[in-house]
């Protein structure tokens, strides 16, 4: 049976917990229209301290389903817990405290056979009329921003709290976290396993009361799950995003030094510090990009399949870049050698040519990074690529084996047919 379970989380919510479910109720027949054989209705009372639990009691002989957690469990801990005793192929949630609109579950589940999609977002941010406040929607642009950046799909509500899913994507999206980074984790995994995801416009409206959501600790936490989540399918991507905002600090830092060289600027002590900062730059930058490509090999191991850091989805080099780190890394120890000689030769009145020595440290540590990165790099593909060779190997022992026994199946019939004609 086609059956979609809604899920909804509900803490303290007195106030709005049975508008909610009666909203919700009333749009079962125009589901059904689609296709579905039933709703089912599912409240996770997470904990409340109020008469949420005795409000929804009143619904039971309604069909709606009452799960009650003894300890708060946050609000992702109550989704898992609703979708653990869901009996939907399709699952669904939404808050209890009325901001989202149950109106639009016909048209995001439309939308979901239409698409043949694995998971329908509802985007507060898509253009309907919505009473978000303003800090909020720029939150969560920034954060649909970071997660378009890093997973090369356009979001523009990473974390909304309405959506319907395919109940079969359940395992490649888990593991979830239980706090309310539950849904901007959820997109980040979804894109990143490659899960056909639409959004569909809804209304939003600001809730009655005290949100549960803090603006600054909530934000950080989303921040830094998005990035943590993303660091383990592409981790050169973030690494490399980093590398390149070195490198653009590296070259701002070197202008005014290449303008007073060009000046004739004698005394250029002042830009001693701009110099430190460049050559800073550059060796972080190096250092960030080639460590990023080495965890895409640890991850691609992982996830038992390649995983190559790129533009727009589309490889920046036709052969990896890290694949010449060793003939670049080699390449940097002959320049910081030379520089290194040609030191020898400078007479500063005795002094050491720093101008000479410290560049020449500078490339002879970042060819030694270069090169011990070419060599770990080479071993982790060298370990990804190990059970393809061997299948390879074992598929071509097999075609040998047919073909023997094949020629021997020939043979065979040779020698009959000999015995044959002796027999007649």
């Amino acid at each position: 049976m086609n059956i979609l379970s809604i899920v909804i989380p509900a803490y303290n919510e007195e106030d709005s917990v049975g508008s909610c479910i009666e909203r919700v109720l009333a749009v079962e027949p125009e589901l059904k229209k689609l296709g579905l054989d039933g709703l089912e209705l599912i409240i996770v009372d997470d904990g409340s301290k109020d008469k949420t639990a005795e409000i929804v009691k009143s619904y039971v002989d309604r069909g709606v389903v009452l799960i009650q957690h003894k300890v708060n469990r946050n609000y992702g801990g109550a989704l898992k817990t609703g979708f653990r005793h869901a009996r939907g192929n399709y699952l669904a949630f939404m808050d209890a405290d009325g901001t989202y609109p149950p109106e639009y579950y016909p048209k995001m589940f439309q939308g979901l056979l239409e698409h043949n999609a694995d998971l329908v977002i509802g985007s507060r941010m898509a253009g309907i009329e919505s009473d978000m406040p303003l800090t909020r929607r720029i939150g969560n642009t920034l954060f649909a921003g970071l997660v378009t950046m890093i997973g090369n799909v356009r979001i523009t509500d990473s974390a909304s709290g309405q959506r319907i899913l395919k109940r079969e994507v359940l395992e490649k999206l888990y593991p979830l976290p239980d706090g309310l980074n539950f849904t901007p984790v959820m997109s980040t995994r979804a894109l990143h396993e490659d899960l056909k995801m639409i959004e569909v416009p809804i209304r939003y409206e600001e809730r009655a009361g005290e949100s549960k959501l803090s603006v600054i600790r909530d934000g950080f936490r989303f921040l830094f799950t998005i990035l943590g989540t993303a660091s383990t399918y592409n981790p050169v991507r973030l690494l490399g995003s980093l590398s390149i905002i070195a490198v653009v600090l590296a070259v701002l830092a070197i202008i005014p030094w290449l303008i007073a060289v060009s000046n004739g600027v004698e005394n250029r002590s002042a830009y001693t510090p701009l110099l430190f900062v460049a050559m800073t730059g550059v060796i972080a930058a190096v250092n960030l990009f080639s460590i990023g490509t080495a965890f895409n090999y640890v991850v691609g191991l992982f996830h038992r399949r390649p995983i190559r850091q790129g533009l727009l989805g589309r490889p920046i080099f036709n052969k990896p870049l890290e694949m010449k780190f060793g003939r670049i890394g080699l390449g940097l120890l002959i320049v910081g050698a030379v520089l290194f000689i040609a030191s020898l030769f400078v007479n500063n009145s005795g002094e050491p040519a720093w101008f000479l020595l410290v560049p020449s440290a500078m490339f002879v540590m970042t060819g030694i990074q270069l090169g011990t990165n070419w060599m770990l790099v080479k071993t982790l593909d060298q370990l990804a690529r190990r059970d393809l060779r061997v299948e390879a190997d074992l598929g071509a022992a097999s075609e040998d084996d047919n073909a023997v026994v094949i020629r021997r199946t020939n043979e065979m019939k040779k020698v009959t047919s000999e015995i044959d004609k002796a027999l007649v």
